[in-house]
């Protein structure tokens, strides 16, 4: 797959670069319509948004650069072509976090109101953004055959982006992909139950991906390590954990209040 979707010379514009761009324009949309809906101002949740993707992106590169550091640290020209790939979504999650919590807290809105509103979007964000890992040819599992990408019926063009550098590899973008569109239909519908307490769906969210990033990632061989461990892994451990916390932490509060009233 030619990674590169426009070549005007001088300027090129890369496909990884373009599903960012599309992630962040139809999450943003998102958010803004739900936050109107949820009666958060509209001026409060556009600075949120405008503020939390530049200090995301940086979380997320930071964090891959570091995992990486065998490599960058004889290339460091590279830790700045940022479009050729290599972000990595815990990185842009903890630091967006990090700074969502001091944001509200100064503005005096819910955190977890406004996590809610944000991690919906963000799952459909990155079922996107993985169609930029696809054109990059990175993100895939290992070696397989073409038979066996045929018996799982994909279009020719996935099949024929898997083949790279004379091999077929398992397409584990896609699994991703699908898995985290599946999770946004499933946090979307969540969200507006009436029996939903807030920081739940934010709960789920961590709980879904969590498992789903677990599993896909056992299957990869582009992973960060640290030692033996796949750091995504340890990390989707951790997400998982929290998420239960927050599902039951926050049906607990919510029943103790209606037991003291």
């Amino acid at each position: 797959m030619n990674p590169i979707m426009i070549d005007l010379g001088v300027i090129q514009i890369y496909w990884y670069s373009f599903f960012i761009f599309l992630a962040f324009l139809i999450g943003g949309f998102l958010i803004v319509k739900e936050a109107k809906k949820q009666n958060i101002n509209e001026e409060f949740i556009t600075n949120l948004f405008f503020y939390t993707v530049p200090i995301a992106l940086l979380g997320a590169r930071i964090y891959y650069v570091v995992f990486s550091w065998d490599y960058y640290s004889v290339n460091l020209v590279d830790i700045f072509k940022i479009w050729e790939g290599g972000l990595a979504i815990h990185g842009g999650i903890i630091a967006a976090f990090v700074f969502i919590l001091f944001y509200t807290k100064k503005h005096h809105v819910s955190l977890w109101k406004t996590t809610d509103i944000l991690v919906v979007s963000l799952i459909l964000g990155q079922a996107i953004g993985r169609w930029g890992n696809f054109f990059n040819g990175e993100a895939h599992g290992v070696e397989t055959t073409l038979t066996y990408l045929q018996s799982l019926h994909l279009p020719h063009f996935i099949i024929d982006g898997m083949y790279i550098n004379g091999n077929y590899y398992i397409p584990t973008f896609l699994y991703e992909s699908i898995w985290n569109f599946i999770g946004f239909i499933l946090l979307f519908v969540f969200r507006k139950r009436k029996s939903t307490k807030i920081g739940q769906t934010t709960g789920l969210y961590l709980i879904w991906y969590g498992i789903g990033r677990f599993i896909i990632e056992g299957m990869r061989t582009d992973s960060l390590m640290l030692g033996n461990i796949r750091v995504a892994q340890l990390v989707s451990v951790v997400t998982l954990l929290i998420g239960i916390f927050l599902i039951f932490y926050h049906r607990k509060q919510i029943l103790y209040q209606e037991t003291v009233l």
